[in-house]
């Protein structure tokens, strides 16, 4: 695993030769860090820092319960969650920062469990739903938001990313059909029904 965590990673150029002239581009070094080379991939993760940690810092500020981790810690443990993966297929930067987004999510909804909070027959969850993000307020809320799309998924996988990759990745429709593969009118319908089915699903 490399040393240096993204914070540190200051530019690609340190990256090898054939990837630092001008003719290199994103999708290149996409390419060289799927090999497993950690070098490739810290420059990949250079390029979409400022991206992830503009997306942890929007989380952060909808996620009144996560107040102790901040943005840099945050995009720090999607990195260490990413740069291992061996059997990545990443096409795309949508793609990737997709990825990266739903490993954000998956970093939170740890740490919710981790907090041992949760409280069965408790209080009402209340969770707020716009069209670009969705937001708890505590522990237990991203814990019910959680099993809820797992729910979702086992009925229906697309709808799942899809609100995966809009509400918690802040992917434009155009981005979202980009990564799935399906045309944009379908990611609209998809996010009419999976809002109107998440809001039920969380107020039973």
């Amino acid at each position: 695993m490399s040393e240096q965590g993204p914070s540190e990673l200051n530019s690609t150029a340190g990256y090898k030769s054939d990837c630092t002239s001008g003719k290199s581009s994103f999708t290149e070094i996409l390419l060289h860090s799927q090999t497993g080379d950690h070098e490739a991939f810290d420059s990949l993760f250079t390029l979409v820092y400022k991206d992830f940690r503009a997306l942890a810092r929007r989380y952060l500020s909808r996620e009144s319960w996560a107040q102790t981790l901040n943005p840099t810690a945050l995009v720090n443990e999607v990195y260490l969650k990413l740069v291992d993966q061996t059997r990545a297929d990443w096409k795309s930067r949508s793609q990737f920062f997709a990825v990266g987004a739903m490993a954000m999510r998956r970093v939170l909804v740890n740490r919710a469990l981790a907090a041992k909070r949760l409280r069965r027959g408790g209080a009402q969850i209340r969770i707020e739903i716009d069209d670009r993000m969705l937001a708890t307020n505590r522990e237990e809320d991203v814990i019910a938001v959680d099993l809820a799309l797992r729910d979702l998924a086992k009925m229906n996988e697309r709808h799942a990313k899809v609100v995966e990759l809009r509400f918690f990745g802040g992917l434009t429709v155009a981005e979202i059909a980009e990564t799935i593969g399906v045309s944009a009118s379908t990611i609209e319908k998809d996010l009419r029904f999976c809002s109107a089915w998440l809001r039920n699903a969380l107020e039973r």
